[in-house]
């Protein structure tokens, strides 16, 4: 996206005028001005250059009586789904933004970019190209806390490369020579390195010791330890210190880390800089929760492994801008060389840890795609390559990326057939589902927040009614969280109640977010749901790895309806829900009157299929955990 469209032109303007402005502004470009009548374009550099002339530029400067505006030129028929969104104030929260980006549509992927301005860019995906352009047309100048939100369309390069030639070329021309490293027929570039880099923080005032003359040492730090090294000297201006990224082997990272510990401790000698220099780690708040431990078991391992002090940065400093939770080391070299080793051996097991269990339930629920959870790590500032790749994980029909969304925030893309095909009265369109999720008693609060802030959003995000019910006594250690809507919110309103308790530390590191879930049904389909012999929850059980009960001996309520329990973790809970909504949608079809030739009312006998009352006895897989 390197070719600006500068609009708003004065008739009056030249080519000069414009490359005047560029250069006062000090902003480089590639090629010459083309002007056309009130509009014209020129070619940048690179895209961060571009990115930069847009918001130097746009809205802010005059030329000839006309404030000038610049954005990405992407010719119509590459106008896509995709937007980026710039401008962003730095300390937004996720959930607003979410739910500013919903009411345009169906966000399918929201991630952000690594830029050095001080405001936030995410690049969003929508479900549809008219999505896309209302959202663009609404938000473009948008106020947002004094920041007038900047939008612009993403081009779709396989639009570009499908459509016909220009200049009367011939139908099916395929231009001579190699495609180029970044064409998109070449696909994902093979991965070199960890999908999870190393980040640290480095004091500002070792920067210049670390880069060397003319960046002599990070070259021989580069060549070394086989890596690649990126200083952010741009981010934070001002701040007191700059991250570092290192893309290798978790071995090259760990070599560079020691190496820029091994720089920093002698230019604090030879500058007699007396404060203990510890090392920061920078690490995604997905993973965070898992090194900690369950009552920071794993860390106070890795600080007796390792004779260090560990120290691991509030929540509250979390921001949209700022997804990255810093790990305070302290000790000598080699004592924090060790605790690198281990904590970063951690955060890639976590990381693994997700894409497998992602990966697998992509297989069992095919066209899922499951970024809607907000589980995985979204495009932090220096996270690796490949957690950005556009390659749909295996069995995903039509997914995107694995990645790209905040933790516990939002995102896409959603869902998939699955969530419709099971769910779909005669209407046609989806029904409303009451779902009852069981949650530790202690998690309530963080559930809740601040005066209900936090389950509102949740609510207004997921489209579902979320409320949580009175406990049962006192000494209550579960309570029932009862949400109301169609099966696309339940996806959304579960995951992140899934993802909260994870990123609260409720449930231990090695332990998957397990919870009780508790669905309705027609007593006289109770039957169905068990099958004969218990044949059909022994298949529910075996193919969605959760646990599927319908408990003996229920009196159904006064609906005349029975509780199945369904227990597992995220993804294994989603696809027994649905399943099981498949099996009543199944028998509501069968129990609709059939329509007669004489116009006459439903034939006799009309009702539940005979030996379909409630359960009594039925062989079940496993005994209730209650």
């Amino acid at each position: 996206m390197n070719k600006l469209y500068i609009g708003n032109v004065s008739e009056e303007a030249s080519a000069e005028d414009l490359e005047t402005i560029f250069e006062q502004w000090k902003i480089p470009h590639s090629g010459p001005f083309l002007i056309k009548t009130g509009y014209a374009f020129v070619d940048c550099p690179d895209e961060k250059i571009a990115m930069m002339a847009i918001d130097i530029l746009s809205g802010k400067v005059e030329l000839h009586g006309k404030l000038i505006e610049v954005e990405h030129s992407v010719p119509k028929r590459q106008r896509s789904c995709k937007l980026q969104i710039r401008n962003i104030p730095p300390h937004l929260q996720w959930e607003v933004l979410d739910g500013m980006l919903a009411q345009y549509g169906t966000v399918e992927n929201c991630e952000q970019v690594n830029t050095d301005t001080d405001t936030a860019v995410v690049n969003v995906r929508y479900g549809a190209k008219d999505q896309a352009r209302q959202a663009m047309e609404k938000l473009n100048g948008f106020l947002m806390e004094n920041f007038a939100l900047k939008v612009s369309y993403i081009p779709d390069e396989t639009a570009a490369a499908a459509a016909p030639t220009l200049g009367g070329g011939k139908r099916g021309f395929v231009p001579r020579g190699p495609l180029r490293s970044g064409s998109p027929g070449l696909g994902a570039r093979p991965k070199l390195q960890s999908d999870v880099p190393l980040r640290i923080l480095v004091p500002t005032q070792f920067v210049g010791a670390i880069i060397g003359k003319e960046g002599a040492t990070i070259r021989n730090v580069t060549k070394q330890t086989h890596s690649k090294i990126d200083i952010h000297r741009k981010e934070n201006a001002g701040a007191a210190e700059k991250p570092i990224t290192v893309h290798s082997t978790p071995e090259g990272c760990s070599n560079a880390c020691r190496t820029i510990m091994e720089i920093m401790q002698k230019e604090a000698l030879d500058t007699k800089f007396t404060e203990e220099i510890p090392l920061k780690i920078l690490a995604h708040n997905n993973f965070v929760g898992r090194l900690i431990g369950k009552e920071g078991r794993n860390l106070k391992k890795i600080e007796v492994d390792t004779e260090t002090k560990i120290t691991i940065s509030p929540l509250q400093d979390l921001t949209l801008y700022n997804p990255e939770r810093t790990i305070t080391v302290k000790g000598s070299i080699e004592a924090c060389s060790r605790a690198e080793e281990e904590v970063m051996k951690k955060v890639r097991e976590s990381y693994e840890n997700d894409v497998a269990a992602m990966n697998l339930q992509s297989n069992l629920i095919p066209g899922l795609n499951l970024n809607a959870l907000g589980l995985f790590p979204g495009g932090a500032p220096g996270m690796g390559p490949s957690m950005g790749h556009n390659a749909p994980p295996p069995g995903a029909q039509g997914g995107y990326s694995s990645f790209g969304s905040s933790y516990f925030g939002g995102e896409g893309p959603f869902w998939a057939s699955v969530l419709s095909a099971s769910s779909q009265p005669l209407s046609g369109q989806p029904e409303s589902e009451t779902v009852h999720l069981f949650i530790p008693a202690l998690a309530v609060g963080a559930l809740i927040g601040k005066q209900g802030q936090h389950i509102k959003q949740l609510s207004r995000y997921a489209g579902a009614s979320i409320k949580v019910a009175p406990p049962d006594g006192m000494d209550a250690k579960q309570r029932m969280v009862i949400i109301a809507g169609p099966p696309e919110a339940q996806f959304k309103a579960q995951g992140r109640i899934f993802g909260k308790l994870k990123e609260e530390n409720f449930f231990g590191p090695k332990e998957e977010v397990k919870l009780e879930a508790h669905i309705k049904v027609p007593s006289f389909a109770a039957g169905r749901v068990i099958g004969k012999g218990g044949k059909t929850v022994n298949e529910l059980q075996n193919l969605t790895s959760a646990e599927v009960v319908v408990p003996r001996d229920q009196t159904p309520d006064e609906n005349d309806q029975v509780i199945v329990k369904i227990t597992g973790h995220f993804y294994a809970s989603q696809l027994a829900q649905r399943k099981i909504q498949e099996i009543l949608s199944h028998v509501r079809r069968q129990q609709q009157p059939k329509p007669s030739p004489r116009g006459e009312g439903p034939p006799r006998g009309e009702g539940p299929p005979r030996g379909e009352g409630p359960p009594r006895g039925e062989g079940l897989a496993r005994p209730s955990r209650k």
